[in-house]
């Protein structure tokens, strides 16, 4: 009988062919290339970097293009030791941009003509593309059909960026001219309280969720669960819950909830984590600590004060335009409002849904691959690239993975290690002159979203250190270093977050914190938004924050001056 050799890969190809970040090449191209701290802080799996490098790089210039920006073509990415690296790519003549000019101002009107019926239009389309994913029953799936499934997954994510950066080039380009529309008419920006005001006291569907968990926080306290969820840890809390007569029912009806709105992890830029409907361990905290604050849900409470410091604010604006700008003006202001509600409600229909159905479609072929030998562990699948998946996926009993994952795995976790540079600039070029190339392009991404403005350091402050202003306020509390969401379930009521970054994931604890200090953010980030929202004062681009601050410091922040003091030195 003749024995079937198995093949044995090698030592590991590049995890992102063709966008691995090339050194001479690359700043040949662009003198300065920006780390997206944002979303590729911690380094990203190489799977996971797979998908991002290549889909929201073309999901950026698709939505430039199909926008006809003026001024930028959207980005290009690289993938470099986990991060993810990007660079503009601006208009280069005067008469091109003249030219895409003229196309924007068509393009942009379904964005003011219609914002919430071309959102819906986008969202029915993406969210049929989920269903179809999620008829396939993953264990009962012959080989191939699998495979089809992680083709579909990825169509799926490819088309997820492009409604995604259509939708938000379209909505944050009218927040950028709302926002040039205010310097040039009242000699404010994006940083000032007064304009924080116009823009805030809207719902979306994010906070809608953690309204549904507060509900459920409530209904566990009638139903006599309270206790028994205050005294449990967050990992035994289903299993506790379950084992109390009025408990079944209440985790069943808690699940279902889950099935609808728990595609999302806790981590917004990975997938190798659990869902929610995983593992129902972190908004089942969310409703404890809901339980530990008590009272109502204060987000409606803060939303009517909102609301009317909101249209207060627009009133004294608008008594200081002329009559014939105010027409422009409030078209312009409508659509700069709903950029809070996009950017929050993108992160759960697009963002976190599609990782959640590139997780499924993944671990589907993981433990078949496991099955036939082919890997290790579940796990192992995040360290192997879809171009391994199509080479071993129908016939996996024929391959051998594991030198592949262990090279993989050994260089995450030396990524893991050390942390990206901020950004990579091409000898010669300085820090301003990669800044001002931001400015150039106008892009309200890179200028809202993931680099923001930098502070400016006032010395008659006397500040310990200094950020830029995302939500207005003054605080006054002990500090709460958090570094990863796993660590939320230890912010206590009253404190004052300090963190590198924020998501969805962490939007229940602006309900009881007093303040944010964050080490990157824009305007437009998820921590300036949802603490606008509920009226608490977000510092943001303080750079090294959590390097600096320790928990259990007393802290003041003056987000108003982009100002924060060490008391406790």
């Amino acid at each position: 009988m003749t024995n079937i050799a198995v093949v044995q890969t090698k030592m590991a190809s590049p995890a992102v062919p063709g966008f691995e970040f090339d050194e001479k090449a690359d700043l040949e191209q662009s003198p300065a290339w920006f780390l997206d701290a944002t979303h590729s802080v911690p380094p990203w799996t190489p799977l996971f970097g797979w998908f991002w490098i290549n889909f929201c790089r073309h999901g950026m210039q698709y939505g430039a293009e199909k926008l006809s920006l003026p001024t930028v073509k959207g980005w290009d990415w690289r993938f470099k030791n986990g991060g993810g690296y990007l660079t503009v790519m601006l208009v280069k003549t005067e008469a091109e941009q003249l030219e895409r000019e003229k196309r924007f101002r068509v393009t942009i009107r379904p964005f003011i003509e219609n914002y919430d019926g071309l959102w819906r239009s986008q969202l029915d389309e993406i969210l049929a593309l989920y269903e179809d994913l999620k008829k396939l029953d993953l264990d009962k799936a012959s080989n191939i059909e699998l495979l089809d499934n992680f083709e579909q997954t990825i169509n799926v994510c490819r088309r997820m960026w492009e409604v995604h950066m259509y939708m938000m080039y379209g909505t944050f380009t009218g927040y950028i001219l709302f926002e040039n529309m205010c310097r040039e008419l009242i000699g404010i920006d994006d940083t000032h309280p007064l304009f924080h005001k116009l823009i805030a006291g809207f719902d979306n569907k994010v906070l809608q969720v953690d309204k549904r968990i507060w509900e459920f926080s409530q209904k566990a306290a009638k139903l006599g669960l309270a206790d028994i969820i205050l005294r449990s840890e967050s990992a035994d809390i289903a299993a506790n819950v379950e084992a109390a007569p009025s408990g079944h029912g209440f985790m069943a009806e808690f699940r279902a909830f889950l099935n609808e709105d728990g595609w999302r992890m806790q981590r917004m830029s990975e997938m190798n984590m659990p869902t929610w409907i995983e593992d129902p361990a972190p908004p089942l905290t969310n409703l404890k600590q809901f339980l530990v604050k008590g009272g109502g849900f204060n987000l409606e409470e803060e939303r009517e004060k909102i609301s009317k410091e909101r249209e207060a604010a627009e009133k004294e604006v608008f008594a200081k335009i002329a009559p014939e700008q105010k027409g422009w003006f409030t078209t312009v202001l409508r659509l700069a409002q709903k950029s809070g509600i996009f950017s929050e409600e993108h992160d759960h229909y697009l963002d976190l849904y599609t990782h959640a159905m590139m997780r499924r479609s993944a671990l589907g072929i993981g433990r078949r691959l496991v099955s036939a030998g082919a890997i290790d562990t579940l796990e192992d699948i995040f360290f192997i690239t879809p171009e391994d998946i199509r080479k071993v996926a129908i016939n996996p009993d024929q391959y051998k993975l594991q030198p592949s994952v262990v090279s993989r795995r050994a260089e995450w976790q030396e990524w893991c290690k050390t942390p990206n540079p901020p950004v990579i600039l091409r000898e010669g070029f300085d820090m301003d002159q990669a800044m001002a190339m931001l400015v150039k392009s106008n892009d309200p991404i890179a200028l809202k979203v993931v680099v923001g403005s930098m502070p400016v350091v006032r010395a008659e402050l006397n500040a310990d250190l200094h950020g830029t202003c995302g939500s207005p306020g003054v605080v006054e509390g002990l500090a709460r270093v958090i570094l990863s969401e796993d660590q939320l379930a230890d912010v206590q009521p009253g404190e004052i977050l300090v963190t590198a970054t924020t998501s969805p994931s962490w939007t229940p604890v602006f309900s009881f914190i007093k303040g944010v200090v964050m080490d990157r953010g824009a305007s437009l980030s998820h921590a300036a938004i949802v603490g606008r929202e509920y009226g608490i004062p977000v510092l943001m681009n303080v750079f090294v924050g959590t390097q600096k601050i320790k928990t259990g410091q007393r802290i003041r922040v003056d987000a108003n001056m982009g100002a924060l003091y060490i008391l406790d030195k």
